[in-house]
């Protein structure tokens, strides 16, 4: 039986591109998305940062599939100074990013727990160890996503359970299309690689995290061009 995977943010973006990939690497692919889209594996509606809602999209998937593992590619970001940012767009950011990663973690890891096996790969960014001005709240939501999943890690090392974050640099996505051209220059410029990453560059990482081959790397971020 082919090893399930749910992916959330899985209706476009990195999230779908990993979708696809894992889907052609004979995974068994379901999506969470805000909105159900056209896909070629199934999409259940549920927004991460509202946890009952999380809580029954794992118990309607749960019904009928032996997970494997859960990729937290979704995620939203807030490019403005700390000053200029509205109280309500913060909490959405810390709501979606951070509050989101850790409602799907308690829905979703009771599963793998049940299996004492199974991987959990969350979604960081090279903006934290950059620091970068202009993105305070956004770098804190995911700041905390590392903290909490290096801690979770600890959790669920008993169970042969693996929870590990991917940290990439700038991809072109729909998270940056609004971002001026000179300061992903310069952001690109900061990394160690001086490149903008592509999503198979992401996806080979993803890929390796979930495999038997990543069973004693726990704990870990993996920051995607180098920080």
């Amino acid at each position: 039986m082919s090893r399930t995977l749910v992916v959330t943010g899985a209706s476009r973006g990195l999230g779908r591109h990993i979708a696809e990939r894992a889907l052609a690497a004979g995974y068994r692919v379901i999506g969470l998305a805000r909105h159900s889209v056209e896909a070629p594996f199934p999409i259940h509606a549920c927004d991460i940062g509202d946890a009952a809602a999380v809580k029954a999209a794992a118990s309607a998937v749960g019904r009928d599939v032996e997970l494997w593992g859960v990729v937290n590619a979704a995620g939203i970001a807030a490019m403005n100074l700390t000053l200029m940012t509205p109280a309500a767009t913060a909490e959405k950011v810390v709501r979606t990013n951070l509050l989101g990663t850790i409602h799907v973690g308690q829905a979703f890891a009771p599963a793998l727990v049940r299996r004492k096996g199974g991987r959990i790969v969350n979604f960081s960014t090279i903006a934290v160890p950059l620091a970068l001005a202009g993105e305070s709240v956004y770098v804190a939501s995911k700041a905390g996503v590392e903290a909490f999943s290096r801690t979770f890690a600890r959790e669920l090392s008993g169970f042969g359970i693996t929870v590990n974050c991917v940290a990439p640099g700038p991809i072109d996505t729909d998270l940056i299309a609004k971002v001026p051209p000179a300061a992903i220059d310069a952001l690109v410029e900061r990394q160690v690689i001086r490149r903008k990453g592509t999503p198979d560059d992401v996806w080979d990482v993803v890929a390796f995290l979930l495999s038997n081959a990543a069973a004693m790397v726990s704990g870990e971020v993996v920051r995607i061009g180098g920080a």
